[in-house]
């Protein structure tokens, strides 16, 4: 397999490009971005801004679904264990297997009880209000939010080995209710996604003589540019070198900091201005409330009860970083679908990391669309 130096990736060539954070590979064929589009192209059908929704589920005072339980009339963030749980701490252990399972059928069959609880955080009793319409003191207020509820979590359930906080953005990515939310889910086991992550950032710190996989990359990207979209003085947003996603994007601590915990004050109101910065572009990327799914990767918890193994390696080469995955293509309802080869074969793009950085530091990442 031949190679090529960083510089011609951007041009026309086909190309594979390698992602260290989960030892996977994209297939990039900017070539076809040259190719005419016949597909559908509507306008966006954004619902009208309003404040208070009577038949809202979250907004303050509402009854919320299928429960008899009201909301308390919250003036800032609220927080509440999710009614309807993927997670409880109330499962039942797994019975030992029987004797005469054969050792295949045991290899091959697997399964273990999974324990944990989900919450829901609200942004705000404003229904329309989301991140790319907050102001930086506002989001930091839900930042603020995000750690305690992962403090208190780790303290309540020592049991408890990782907390994801995410978001789910917008109909097409699955959210139930538009009220600008995001959920906490804490689990008894640290996830395949940021488990594989832990993994190559641990292997990483070994191999390259106790050097950081992800302070090495910020470094990097500081340096070349070419995928920065915005920075300030503790964060970098940029489109990764390795996205699948067509206008994929990483916020990533320029030092090493291993959670939201460990961030001070000032740090985070810097995180809220990255935060408010990416999503107001990919709101006025195409003038419309951009969908996606993000989550917050940083270090496990309750790990210290294991000191010395696998977990505690985790925390120490655990570096935060956020991941926006955003399904908008072409415009505010032409997608793109991990179809076909990708599903079969290995994660494939158009657009290259590069022109994607370009197009979203080319919109405004201040004032928003809907303010001008």
């Amino acid at each position: 397999m031949s190679g090529f130096a960083d510089t011609t990736t951007a041009s026309d060539a086909i190309h594979r490009r390698f992602n260290p954070l989960t030892n996977s590979w994209v297939l990039c064929s900017p070539h076809r971005t040259k190719r005419p589009w016949l597909g559908q192209n509507e306008k966006s059908n954004d619902a009208p801004a309003v404040e208070y929704d009577p038949k809202c589920f979250l907004c303050p005072r509402n009854q919320r679904s299928g429960i008899p339980v009201a909301n308390p009339d919250y003036t800032s963030t609220f927080t509440f264990t999710n009614d309807f749980p993927a997670l409880t701490f109330d499962e039942p252990a797994k019975a030992a297997p029987s004797s005469i399972e054969s050792s295949i059928e045991s290899t091959l069959l697997q399964s273990h009880t999974a324990h944990g609880t989900c919450k829901v955080i609200c942004y705000s009793p404003n229904h329309s209000l989301t991140l790319a319409e907050m102001d930086n003191a506002a989001i930091a207020t839900v930042i603020e939010a995000w750690v305690n509820v992962e403090a208190k979590i780790a303290t309540d359930h020592p049991e408890v080995k990782y907390v994801q906080v995410f978001e789910n953005k917008g109909a097409v990515m699955g959210c139930s209710n538009p009220h600008g939310h995001n959920q906490v889910w804490a689990t008894d086991y640290i996830p395949h996604e940021p488990k594989s992550e832990l993994s190559s950032l641990v292997a990483f710190k070994k191999s390259h003589a106790n050097k950081c996989l992800l302070c090495s990359y910020s470094t990097l990207e500081s340096e070349k540019t070419s995928r920065l979209v915005y920075e300030n003085a503790s964060f970098l947003v940029l489109v990764p070198y390795w996205a699948v996603w067509p206008f994929e994007t990483m916020i990533l601590s320029k030092t090493h900091v291993s959670s939201l915990a460990a961030l001070d004050s000032a740090e985070k109101l810097l995180l809220a201005d990255a935060i408010r910065n990416i999503t107001t572009r990919y709101d006025n990327l195409f003038e419309t409330s951009f969908p996606y799914s993000m989550g917050i990767h940083g270090a496990p918890v309750n790990a210290a009860a294991e000191a010395g193994g696998e977990e505690e390696e985790y925390v120490a080469a655990a570096h935060l970083h956020m991941h926006f995955y955003p399904p908008l293509l072409r415009s505010a309802t032409v997608k793109k679908f991990l179809v076909g080869y990708e599903m079969l074969g290995e994660a494939q793009r158009d657009l290259t990391a590069e022109m994607a950085a370009e197009r979203l530091r080319a919109v405004d990442g201040n004032l928003h669309y809907k303010r001008k």
